[in-house]
């Protein structure tokens, strides 16, 4: 079996409220007020944002277009842009269901919708993302999650069949969409329960506690 990973909110941490809490406490100033703005900042995925995850527009750009949306400052927006790698931070105990099932000899790849700064940054900040045989980050194929075009651009990628590829994904619309594809796809909400799904379905990692 070939697994396949998403990044943010599954490899690594991911929550915007958190992320405008600590760049933009002044208009953040507590949780309901820091979601409206996570809302408003990133659409849920899509536009300005959306445009930015496929590499369609630079960092100027979608700054300005930001500002002018929200009215909120260019460096306010610059603030959170910047402030997104602070917020990547490994889970760790994802990272030590990665490791089990690299040692187990799986096949493991990556699928994340990523612009492009970012993607630089976590390839260069964390040596388990070489665990990975190869991957796709959306900025680097103009394509995003969860796009049926991806799937089908990443199954080509990996030289896999749909039915061999498992998808790990916290966003339900990208897990909804891979199994759609063709693809195994279970909806990550801790690596605990995704390691128990693995299990059940066959493919498990080396026991914890040994290297």
């Amino acid at each position: 079996m070939n697994i396949v990973f998403d990044f943010g909110g599954v490899l690594f941490h991911w929550h915007p409220p958190r992320l405008l809490r600590r760049e933009l406490p002044e208009v953040a100033r507590d949780e309901p007020s820091a979601v409206h703005w996570a809302q408003q900042f990133f659409q849920g995925y899509g536009g300005d944002w959306g445009e930015f995850d496929r590499g369609s527009v630079t960092v100027p750009e979608l700054v300005a277009r930001i500002a002018a949306r929200t009215g909120l400052t260019a460096h306010e927006v610059q603030r959170v842009v910047d402030g997104v790698p602070h917020e990547l931070q490994p889970i760790a105990a994802t990272v030590g269901l990665l490791r089990r099932l690299r040692d187990a000899g799986h096949a493991l790849y990556f699928l994340s919708n990523m612009p492009e700064p970012y993607a630089q940054h976590l390839e260069r900040a964390h040596d388990f993302v070489g665990w990975f045989r190869d991957g796709v980050f959306s900025a680097r194929v103009q394509l995003a999650k969860p796009d049926p075009a991806i799937f089908a651009l990443a199954a080509q990628r990996f030289a896999a069949p749909p039915e061999q590829l498992l998808f790990i994904d916290d966003h339900l619309p990208n897990v909804h969409s891979a199994a759609a594809c063709g693809w195994g796809a279970i909806h990550f909400d801790s690596a605990a329960q995704v390691e128990a799904e693995l299990q059940a379905r066959g493919v498990a990692g080396q026991e914890r506690g040994r290297q």
